[in-house]
């Protein structure tokens, strides 16, 4: 089992699979843990020329997810504040995909809470919006956090950003996910998405900041092509 995860970082086709499965986030090692290794200046500039040539290559896109949004009533934009690399936080951008009082409605919907750990997901959440689903299931709606990236909080590449009520709940493993930029897309995005459990999630992301690697990034991002199309584990 853990000859696999092991493996992560020079081939990705041997992300787990329903057959296989990581030891719970119990057994990830919490002493003795290297460096993390982190995107150099270089590296994180890239990101930001990329993001902007992303923005530019799917503006259409962009307005017309804008539009259709809005024609949906509300505002187009989500802005959530999210905890970021060295616990630092930022304002997180994204479609708006859900009613405009999710954030109110959440308390009523914790006994339907659907994951482990401290995330909350429901796969049909009553909160989102018709036009949210469809934009949920391509990741349409992460593509304003390219914003983020150009301006330096996110990465193209990194763990998933969380809400700092998630972090205050994090092990000391959890919290490794912290020494790096949270990205757009990650290891776990591309290896099951929501269908994985919170310890196998985690156990992806220690692993993605042990052994980050531009090639690793530029794997996972190429997977992630196929992993957006399939729609798989999103919601």
């Amino acid at each position: 089992m853990t000859a696999a995860f092991d493996e992560l970082t020079v081939d990705l086709s041997s992300v787990p699979v329903p057959a296989q499965r990581p030891a719970p986030i119990e057994a990830v090692r919490a002493l003795e843990l290297p460096p993390a290794r982190r995107a150099g200046t270089i590296w994180s500039v890239l990101n930001a020329v990329v993001a902007v040539l992303i923005v530019l290559l799917v503006l259409p896109v962009l307005l017309g997810v804008a539009l259709a949004v809005k024609l949906d009533g509300g505002p187009v934009f989500f802005r959530q504040t999210r905890v970021g690399q060295d616990g630092r936080h930022f304002r997180m951008v994204k479609f708006r995909t859900m009613v405009v009082d999710a954030e109110a409605r959440l308390a009523a919907l914790q006994s339907a809470n659907e994951a482990a750990g401290p995330l909350f997901k429901i796969a049909r959440d009553p909160r989102i919006t018709g036009v949210g689903a469809v934009l949920r299931k391509y990741s349409l709606d992460e593509l304003p956090q390219l914003f983020n990236v150009i301006g330096g909080t996110m990465a193209l590449v990194g763990p998933r950003p969380a809400l700092q009520r998630e972090v205050d709940l994090y092990c000391a493993a959890a919290r490794r996910r912290l020494m790096v930029k949270p990205g757009m897309t990650g290891l776990w995005q591309v290896s099951g998405r929501s269908d994985l459990s919170w310890g196998e999630s985690i156990t992806l992301d220690a692993r993605y900041v042990d052994t980050w690697s531009p090639a690793l990034d530029l794997k996972i991002l190429v997977r992630t092509v196929g992993t957006v199309i399939k729609g798989d584990g999103a919601y």
